[in-house]
């Protein structure tokens, strides 16, 4: 469905500035493949560790009670 009508509510030039350096890197990345499985799986392995320790020190969302379905 399309419509002709433009909306005023988001204007992207006046709402989301962008600039050379944006642009660029969005050509960039339109010309970057895909990757498969196996490629994504070594992306990840390249990343380093965190140990558990790190990973609660994090902040974010706590929860007391595990999530449960009755």
């Amino acid at each position: 469905m399309k419509s002709s009508a433009r909306s005023d509510r988001l204007d992207l030039a006046r709402d989301l500035p962008t600039t050379t350096e944006d642009n660029d890197a969005l050509r960039r990345a339109r010309t970057v493949r895909p990757l498969d499985l196996d490629e994504y799986l070594r992306f990840l392995a390249q990343l380093p560790c965190c140990t558990p320790d790190e990973l609660r020190e994090r902040p974010g969302p706590r929860a007391d009670l595990p999530f449960v379905i009755d």
